[in-house]
């Protein structure tokens, strides 16, 4: 496969939010990512202030509006605090940015230089679904803390272990999960990995359907919902409704060890979705012999799921904010590279238990 646009990785996932500083003590008492750049009133930047969040080689930005007609501040009064920009490295963005548009990307940001004492990088932006932007970022001279504009402002957190971001799930509206899978074939060069209809991801109240998009590399990888036809609304139609449109769901940040990782979240007070205590007595005949003692699975809630390639374990948060949006997965691969498609039918009957407790079944 190509890669036209000649990305390198997922630089960084930046939120606008209402109140980064909260956000950011948040991220980093809760999740274990350390604080290692700012920038806001005291550097110079009198429109929003930011910080640089990081672990392993995940990277957040929290943003937040410092005036009434900065665009963050619609932003959020649309959609609450959500994923506004998923940023891309690339070899040059200059080039990327012109190929991306004649593939029929929409430009957002046309490509100029950001710089401060620390150096310079080139950066642009296009549009994706909703008003969610990928940035397009090449390295020039620049030797600084992050980016340009940001000084190093370190708090050291408790690491929980969390070593990438493993793949960001976007939701869109009804008939549109082909249109943006079409997008990222067109413009970004990926490639369908896996699909998945709503046979494969129903229950007696809900389906949706989705399909999975990755470069060649298997470095980032971005699976695509819709929601299908059933009895009563899916959860990704209650995810649109509550955010205002389309955008990111959830966020899977991979570990290298479930067991230390999730235990560590929990003890930090996060709340993750649980499933059935059927689903554990089912499990070894299902997935077969685990590395990982199934009482410590299930004291945690954490799924499990096998293919021909290896097992994978993962749970899911509830969701982060007051609407029933932005939320994460934590995985570990053990050789599988697939999504846990034989969790879906008890996580998704776990989210509906969620969703009739809001009164949005």
């Amino acid at each position: 496969m190509e890669n036209p646009l000649k990305l390198k990785r997922i630089h960084h996932v930046e939120f606008w939010v209402g109140n980064a500083k909260q956000a950011a003590f948040y991220y980093r008492k809760g999740f274990g990512f350390s604080q290692v750049a700012y920038s806001g009133l005291e550097t110079g930047q009198r429109q929003q202030t930011s910080y640089v969040l990081s672990q392993g080689k995940a990277n957040f930005i929290l943003t937040t509006p410092m005036t009434a007609d900065d665009p963050a501040a619609d932003h959020i009064k649309k959609h609450g605090d959500g994923v506004r920009d998923i940023a891309f490295e690339v070899a040059d963005a200059d080039a990327a940015f012109a190929e991306a548009v004649q593939r029929g990307a929409q430009p957002a940001i046309e490509p100029h230089d950001a710089k401060d004492e620390h150096g310079t990088v080139r950066r642009a932006a296009v549009h994706t679904y909703g008003d969610t932007l990928h940035s397009l970022i090449s390295y020039k001279d620049y030797q600084g803390p992050f980016l340009p504009g940001f000084v190093a402002s370190p708090i050291a957190a408790d690491d929980c272990g969390i070593l990438r971001i493993d793949h960001i799930v976007g939701n869109v509206e009804l008939g549109k999960m082909q249109h943006w899978a079409d997008y990222y074939t067109r413009v970004f060069g990926f490639h369908r990995y896996i699909t998945f209809d709503d046979k494969d991801i129903s229950t007696e109240y809900s389906a949706l359907m989705s399909i999975v998009m990755s470069d060649d590399s298997h470095s980032v990888k971005f699976p695509i919902n819709e929601p299908a036809m059933a009895r009563n609304k899916s959860q990704i139609q209650e995810y649109i409704e509550a955010y205002g449109g389309p955008g990111a769901q959830h966020i899977a940040l991979q570990c290298k060890d479930v067991l230390y990782t999730v235990s560590k979240l929990q003890r930090n007070g996060l709340d993750f979705l649980r499933v059935p205590e059927t689903y554990y007595e089912a499990l070894p005949k299902r997935v077969g012999p685990l590395e990982e003692p199934l009482s410590d699975l299930r004291s945690l809630g954490i799924l499990v799921d096998r293919d021909e390639e290896g097992y994978l374990l993962q749970i899911f948060s509830k969701p982060v904010e007051d609407r029933p949006t932005v939320f994460f997965e934590i995985i570990q691969r053990k050789g599988s590279r697939g999504f846990g498609k034989g969790n879906f039918k008890a996580l998704f009957e776990s989210i509906e238990l969620e969703q009739a407790r809001r009164g949005n079944l």
